[in-house]
């Protein structure tokens, strides 16, 4: 069987090739194509955690693990060595104080100050808050993600199994809007359990890489809950793009050949989706390339 990370090299190809180049709203530029869509077999344990560059996948499992908590607050990242997630309230912090604070002492003042912490380092009702505390028009909660385990166990012939971060009343308050946006589940015959991500941006040097591995572990927390076997990720890019200062390290990620997936297995069964830790993952067998640099577009 062909390498499934060739579909993603093939892609990066054909945004390099035909991608329309166009301005963007962080200044840097980006060539983009309009409505793609990778598949990613997850059966057998593979995880799409890609090889043509070293992909940190516990950083991105971190970050999975602290959405599901509903909090959005980067001192908790912080506190796990996850740094991801600072640009955006540096950034604000600094167009706001006119203070030139390095992202290290940013950091560490957020680290050491929980009163700093709170007023600079919440993204506002970023991805978690909607998932687990959805906030409608009446000022009621929703838990999404609740709401999908007991829809998994109990009725997985719905067709409604879903949630979403695009809560359009709060998109104002967020360091940014979700980009990983809605995600839709299906249950086979056989009891195999599918997800469909809609990603509506998509980074595809940075960020892809996340996004592909985050959404594949989460359906295999999903399965272990619901008392499913892991099936197939499908994911579907509306404006996926490359910026401008990542081509050169896209033409070198291109120009490596993949390596084997590996797997992961969890090492116990949580009682709950909310208690899944970092150590319940074991990921063996990833034998990457060297990790390739870049810099973020905020």
């Amino acid at each position: 069987m062909r390498h499934q990370e060739y579909q993603y090299l093939e892609l990066l190809e054909r945004v390099l090739q035909r991608g329309d180049e166009r301005e963007d709203r962080t200044g840097v530029g980006t060539k983009a194509l309009f409505g793609e869509l990778l598949r990613f077999d997850l059966r057998d344990g593979v995880v799409p955690i890609l090889t043509t560059k070293r992909v940190y996948w516990k950083v991105a499992l971190k970050e999975m693990l602290w959405f599901l908590t509903g909090r959005t607050n980067i001192r908790e990242l912080l506190q796990q060595n996850v740094r991801i997630w600072s640009d955006w309230p540096l950034a604000r912090f600094r167009n706001e104080t006119g203070q030139k604070i390095s992202q290290e002492d940013f950091e560490a003042k957020i680290l050491e100050d929980e009163l700093f912490a709170e007023q600079w380092g919440d993204l506002g009702p970023v991805y978690g808050k909607q998932w687990r505390r959805w906030l409608d028009a009446q000022g009621k909660e929703h838990d999404q993600i609740a709401t999908l385990v007991e829809t998994l166990k109990s009725d997985p012939a719905s067709r409604r199994m879903l949630f979403h971060g695009w809560n359009v009343g709060e998109l104002g308050k967020m360091a940014l809007p979700p980009c990983h946006m809605v995600y839709q589940y299906h249950v086979t015959s056989r009891g195999e359990l599918n997800c469909l991500l809609l990603q509506r941006s998509c980074d595809l040097f940075l960020g892809g890489p996340f996004n592909y591995f985050s959404a594949a572990a989460l359906l295999i927390m999903l399965s272990q809950q619901a008392n499913l076997t892991p099936g197939e990720l499908i994911w579907v890019g509306g404006d996926v793009h490359i910026y401008s200062n990542h081509v050169e390290q896209v033409r070198q990620q291109i120009s490596r050949e993949p390596r084997p997936f590996p797997t992961m297995r969890l090492l116990r069964n949580p009682a709950c989706i909310d208690d899944y830790k970092i150590d319940d993952f074991e990921v063996v067998g990833y034998n990457p390339h060297p990790s390739i640099h870049a810099e973020v577009a905020v």
